[in-house]
């Protein structure tokens, strides 16, 4: 009789997932046609269909805690290290080297593009610190949930909220890079896609973990990636206004991801002691990434 509750429900689930998975299909044509109806600027239109292709990529990733509620740590951590891998490629390849060409083309010479570049990347890096202090510095009273609601412990909110944020350079460097009209603007945002799937999945096992009930935690999940077109378009506006704001951008970004990826994701994939699976998936998704870099552009 228990296993055929089980059975039940397991099905149910597989239906849910399955539903969700068409509807997220469905609204992503939908918007795909509501996009082409805006009309807008080629550059900022290009902008917009990056961002919402992460957006898409983090829900996608959320859709298995409809089904599962926990991940093996050992999976968890080398997805946690192929993200790495991406944004470390993405930030080399698709920034710094980009960057770099962007500020000799409007005339400053090898040193200076690379002082130019140099203080945006540490730029882009000291805001995202400022930033990432603020969040860590958070009440966790402010945190953790009230009421009938499971409580979430304070250090799950600030991981989560962290993800969050650092969506933001990763729409920076789509919008900078399509506003500036580079040409692995396309193969950047479905890099940044791709690393975004196992991201979604990250904060809605670890919300389903902590006690949240699963389409909440979905929802979450899914709602992560929203920040990134949003920064796309904002950055793409912005580069169009001023021809030095284009390899300012790139290295902000490029700053701000390298910040990322060094002070969040790799300490993070390695801290339960899977190590080894993590730097392998790190070099599997830096090679992913550098080829798609080059073969697209």
């Amino acid at each position: 009789m228990r296993s055929q509750v089980m059975s039940v429900s397991s099905v149910r689930l597989f239906r849910q997932a399955l539903g969700t998975l068409l509807v997220l299909v469905g609204t992503a044509l939908l918007l795909a046609r509501g996009i082409a109806w805006l009309d807008l600027e080629p550059r900022m239109m290009r902008a917009l269909e990056g961002g919402a292709l992460c957006a898409l990529g983090t829900a996608l990733g959320a859709v298995p805690v409809l089904v599962i509620r926990n991940m093996p740590v050992a999976v968890a951590d080398t997805l946690l290290g192929f993200g790495a891998g991406v944004m470390l490629a993405a930030t080399a390849f698709s920034l710094i080297i980009p960057g770099l060409g962007a500020a000799q083309a409007i005339g400053y010479s090898p040193w200076g593009a690379g002082a130019l570049v140099s203080a945006g990347l540490l730029g882009g890096a000291l805001c995202l610190f400022l930033v990432d202090l603020k969040v860590s510095g958070a009440s966790p009273e402010a945190l953790v949930g009230q009421g009938d609601e499971p409580v979430i412990a304070a250090r799950i909110w600030l991981f989560v909220i962290a993800i969050i944020a650092h969506n933001v350079p990763e729409g920076m460097a789509i919008g900078v890079s399509a506003g500036g009209g580079m040409p692995d603007a396309d193969s950047l945002a479905m890099g940044i896609a791709l690393q975004d799937v196992p991201e979604g999945l990250v904060i809605a096992l670890v919300l389903a973990g902590a006690g949240m009930s699963r389409f909440k935690a979905f929802a979450i999940g899914a709602a992560s990636g929203l920040v990134e077109p949003v920064a796309a378009v904002v950055c793409a506006w912005l580069v169009n206004v001023a021809e030095l704001l284009l390899p300012l951008g790139l290295a902000c970004a490029a700053g701000a991801m390298l910040l990322v990826v060094t002070q969040e994701i790799i300490p993070e994939s390695r801290s339960n002691g899977h190590h080894r699976l993590a730097s392998l998936g790190l070099c599997i998704g830096f090679c992913l990434m550098m080829v798609m870099d080059t073969a697209m552009s």
